[in-house]
């Protein structure tokens, strides 16, 4: 059942022998520029950060090569001048007391996005006084490479040559593979059901193939419009002293006993495709939202939210799940009173408020508005419920006047 819908069963041969291991390289860089207030600085001093998080930094605040980093790990240390409008009232107290011109920068470091770890394999750095060509107003570049090693695990994507695409259901061990009459255990076990309906028969016979190859030590070379036809495929199975049609009778490795029917068995090209369940790992408790609809943003690189479609509201729908509904679609998204009033009530374990009116239906009426089209909300005792401060404020003034 670990391979229903294209999923994929693989071995775990396969991962101890590093054959699908990847590494993967990511650059991050950071620009030290010249600004109004003064000249950016690289520096390990920087302002309100723990001794543990400059470890691995050198004095000038650049990560050493070789260093473990991870989601929020500093990289290169630098300091921005800040303006007197940016200090705040404590920090002008602080100022008075103790008679000295505090540091009037703000960090400004470079460090790792969320999600991502490795380790650091090179350090660059790019300066304008050596002659080296930036963006105006750039005095130095620094970039620093992170490397990750991937080993193939659950959840990554694989494919075959002919579109047969799947997703790694299961690592078994190796002694619980179906195996040979030889003893040879497989190494990955693919869905039948995922050819008939597709119609790619390439892959069968590349599978045939394949296994001719290997029992005759030889490459084959089979060029579009000049591909092996399947009486050749046949004879060379043959030559190889291999069942014609490719099949033969496996045993389960977990029991020894033969499976009832013949399986057709083989050997051919996979492939690790570059969506990685590493990357697509994502979970969010709180996070930002968007200025506009003040509905969590989309995605992993903007920290945000699972999206709620269409469909998905007509299954809640369907299930009569009112109460869900209501929920999800204010206060776990756009509803600003409700949401913060949630949270509130979650920390003081008091029953929660009722939900208010979500921002994307001010979003709705504003731009009705914006079509010269006066929309007013009432409640059901027929009071005008104010959606911006110039509703308020008509709302008091129709007030005073009666």
């Amino acid at each position: 059942g670990y391979n229903y819908e294209d999923a994929i069963l693989i071995s775990e041969k396969i991962v101890k022998e590093d054959i699908y291991t990847s590494v993967h390289i990511k650059e991050f860089s950071i620009d030290i520029r010249e600004t109004k207030l003064g000249p950016e600085k690289l520096t390990r001093d920087i302002p309100n950060v723990s001794e543990k998080a400059l470890e691995y930094l050198d004095e000038e605040g650049i990560i050493s090569i070789g260093a473990k980093v991870g989601s929020g790990s500093i990289l290169v240390g630098k300091v921005t001048p800040k303006s007197e409008t940016e200090t705040t009232p404590e920090f002008k107290l602080l100022n008075s007391i103790f008679g000295e011109k505090a540091k009037e920068v703000k960090d400004s470091s470079l460090r790792v996005p969320h999600g991502i770890d490795g380790t650091v394999i090179d350090v660059q750095r790019l300066k304008r006084s050596e002659g080296d060509d930036l963006s105006p107003g750039v005095d130095e570049v620094v970039k620093v490479l992170i490397a990750t090693k991937r080993k193939l695990r659950e959840g990554d994507k694989m494919a075959g040559r002919h579109g047969n695409k799947g997703v790694i259901a299961r690592v078994l061990p190796e002694e619980d593979m179906p195996y040979m009459d030889d003893g040879t255990p497989l190494e990955i076990c693919l869905n039948p059901l995922g050819v008939p309906s597709r119609m790619n028969l390439g892959q069968l016979l590349e599978t045939q193939l394949g296994w001719a190859a290997l029992k005759l030590d030889a490459w084959f070379d089979t060029p579009i419009f000049q591909s092996a036809t399947p009486e050749m495929i046949e004879k060379k199975l043959e030559e190889a002293g291999l069942p014609r049609n490719s099949k033969t009778k496996l045993r389960d490795g977990r029991t020894g006993e033969y499976f009832e029917n013949e399986v057709f068995v083989g050997v051919m090209y996979m492939l690790k495709l570059h969506h990685l369940v590493d990357d697509k790992m994502h979970a969010r408790s709180t996070g930002p939202y968007s200025l506009v609809t003040q509905q969590p943003l989309g995605g992993k690189a903007q920290f945000g939210g699972q999206r709620l479609g269409e469909m998905e509201v007509w299954a809640l729908e369907a299930y009569g799940a009112a109460n869900t509904l209501q929920e999800l679609l204010t206060i776990k998204s756009d509803d600003m009173n409700g949401r913060s009033k949630i949270y509130e009530s979650i920390v003081k374990g008091e029953p929660a408020t009722n939900a208010g009116v979500p921002e994307s239906f001010n979003v709705l009426v504003q731009e009705l508005r914006g079509l010269a089209l006066d929309v007013t909300i009432y409640d059901s005792k027929g009071k005008q419920i104010p959606l911006t401060e110039r509703d308020e404020e008509l709302i008091n003034r129709k007030g005073s006047q009666f």
